[in-house]
């Protein structure tokens, strides 16, 4: 029954993410918002939104070995999995904006998080936690990313190409003002449900199998949160957008850290334990493997081998977290 509540569980949170995205990306474009603006803000936070629900469920009861561990779990999968899977099948081309700017945004908040992180290990206490303060500090960070991607939308708003694309793809989801509500209310309403049945789920099957519940949010939980991320990248690689695939996953990552962890860590400290950091390691390097990607075979190009090489590492990484539990 744990199991059949954590798979009902995803299906509702993927299924109510899709409903909030389409009827905001709708309620967005009646209220004359440009399609390149809400492609950077509903829709990129719609890939987010099974983490947050996750999250913020996890936070209000306490369980914030998940809230936790399904970020972190969730961006190294992100990196080492998506991203992998991704350019084998096809090599991801990236932007000199996303090598130069958004992926070291994304090393930068890594780093961020990693250093909150390390009370125990930089000012010397006996614990560590995400405060009520960090969050607030994170949120920041996230608000300045908000105005950095508004910043893209304004400067890119004369150009075709991938926005006329966006435009259709957007048009094809206009609804009138009541079902845009209705779905935005019905997505809600199955991401509570859905967030609530995968904590629970997750809780009943570390306990049956007497594993932590860090084990259990870094793999199985943040592996399933990430599906709406792995769809849209592998569907972009195999349609050769890999600006998109590339784009989705960075940006995903950011606001991971920087929304989801900074809502978390406000409705409820987050303790870090010492178990904890290899997930923290996990997702910095992840984060510098992707940069240096850009550097290495050809040049801003994530090439087959570098694919194998992320994929290799995932598997790597899942397989201390299951040693090391």
């Amino acid at each position: 029954m744990s199991v059949l509540l954590l798979i009902v569980g995803f299906i509702l949170v993927i299924k109510g993410a899709d409903f909030l995205v389409d009827g905001g990306s709708s309620l967005a474009k009646k209220l004359h918002i440009s399609d390149l603006a809400i492609g950077l803000t509903v829709v990129a936070f719609g890939t987010s939104l099974p983490e947050l629900a996750v999250n913020i469920t996890a936070s209000l009861k306490g369980n914030s070995e998940i809230a936790i561990t399904n970020v972190l779990g969730s961006n190294t999968a992100n990196i080492l999995l998506i991203l992998g899977v991704s350019s084998i099948v096809f090599p991801l081309a990236v932007t000199r904006g996303t090598v130069y700017k958004e992926i070291p945004f994304s090393l930068l908040a890594a780093l961020v998080l990693a250093a909150m992180a390390g009370d125990a290990i930089i000012d010397g206490k006996n614990t560590s936690e995400l405060t009520r303060i960090d969050g607030l500090i994170l949120l920041a960070f996230f608000i300045i990313f908000i105005y950095y991607t508004a910043g893209i939308a304004q400067a890119t708003s004369g150009s075709q190409g991938d926005t006329s694309s966006m435009s259709e793809e957007i048009n094809k989801h206009i609804h009138s003002l009541r079902k845009s509500i209705a779905f935005i209310a019905g997505g809600l309403v199955l991401l509570i449900f859905g967030g609530k049945w995968i904590v629970s789920g997750a809780i009943d099957i570390a306990n049956y199998f007497n594993i932590s519940e860090s084990v259990i949010g870094a793999t199985v939980v943040a592996v399933g949160t990430s599906i709406p991320e792995l769809a849209t990248s592998v569907v972009a690689a195999f349609k050769k957008k890999p600006d998109i695939a590339v784009g989705n996953v960075v940006g995903s990552n950011i606001f991971n850290i920087f929304l989801i962890l900074g809502v978390s860590s406000v409705i409820n400290p987050l303790p870090v334990h010492s178990s904890d950091i290899i997930h923290f390691a996990a997702v910095v390097i992840a984060s510098l493997l992707l940069f240096i990607c850009m550097f290495t075979g050809k040049r801003k190009i994530i090439d087959k081998w570098e694919g194998w090489m992320l994929l290799a590492g995932y598997i790597i990484y899942i397989t201390a977290v299951i040693v090391l539990r």
